[in-house]
């Protein structure tokens, strides 16, 4: 008897068990499935979206004020900056918007390595889109085109953080001077790593980082992560572009005193 009511004990809390992971699994489920439908949604709508941008339907994104992007930096992995005719679609997409000053980076140097096919490659096409613009296609003609990898960075820095050392801090004299952030500027130029601050910035791969890219050039830069570059699409550049010229950016101060040069600074 009581060998009966140990083994229905044991099947009574065994069921109820099973009978709670069941529920908690089916809980699961739903949530999973809620969320899964819930993104395809928002992949649809944004897929509509670049479709109604790119062939011209929204009208508000029709007239792109981009003279507020003087100049755009592009930052790219490595791996997809591989992929020259990607590279070379994107570009062609930047020029037909307007933008006529470009930096792109990837951090191995694959791009560095490309200059030559995408510099001739972005002039064929250019060149041929012009010849058929019979259909009111507005193509600026020239595109001022920069390579930066990671080689122009951190190595950078170092370079000149060496220079304003050994200028001023390497010296016996007991009063050392107050560095501003126009003296780092002059410093990252003197030794060849200086360039224009990017107004607006995309980053095509797979992670939400800027990839090493020179940090001293990107303090007001404001940041976009755009997906993977075989992913790209003129919908979504144009709607990153329209929407970059309508925000308000407000500017702070840096003081650069607070750094203690010395730490920056490598020994040859």
């Amino acid at each position: 008897f009581f060998l009966d009511i140990t083994i229905l004990a044991h099947f009574w809390f065994w069921t109820s068990f099973q009978c709670g992971n069941l529920v908690l699994h089916l809980v699961w489920l739903i949530l999973h499935l809620i969320i899964n439908v819930w993104y395809s949604v928002l992949g649809i709508a944004r897929m509509v979206e670049n479709t109604l941008i790119s062939s011209g339907l929204l009208k508000s994104y029709n007239a792109v004020n981009i003279s507020k992007v003087r100049y755009l930096a592009v930052v790219i992995d490595s791996e997809e900056a591989r992929e020259t005719s990607k590279v070379l679609e994107l570009l062609c997409w930047l020029a037909s918007v307007g933008l006529k000053s470009i930096c792109l980076y990837d951090r191995e140097g694959v791009l560095k390595k490309s200059q030559t096919a995408i510099i001739e490659g972005l002039n064929k096409s250019q060149k041929a889109i012009e010849e058929g613009s019979d259909h009111g296609t507005l193509v600026e003609k020239h595109v001022d085109l920069e390579f930066v990898s990671f080689a122009d960075s951190k190595p950078a820095v170092a370079k000149a953080a060496n220079l304003l050392f050994a200028k001023h801090y390497a010296s016996t004299k007991p009063e050392k001077p107050n560095f501003t952030e126009s003296d780092m500027s002059e410093a990252l130029q003197a030794v060849g790593y200086g360039g224009p601050e990017p107004d607006l910035l995309f980053v095509y791969g797979p992670v939400r980082c800027h990839m090493g890219f020179p940090a001293w050039r990107i303090r007001y830069t404001e940041i976009v992560h755009m997906g993977t570059l075989k992913s790209m699409e003129f919908g979504s550049l144009l709607k990153a572009i329209h929407k970059f010229t309508k925000v308000h950016q407000n500017y702070g101060m840096f003081d650069i005193n607070s750094c203690d040069l010395a730490l920056f600074a490598c020994q040859p």
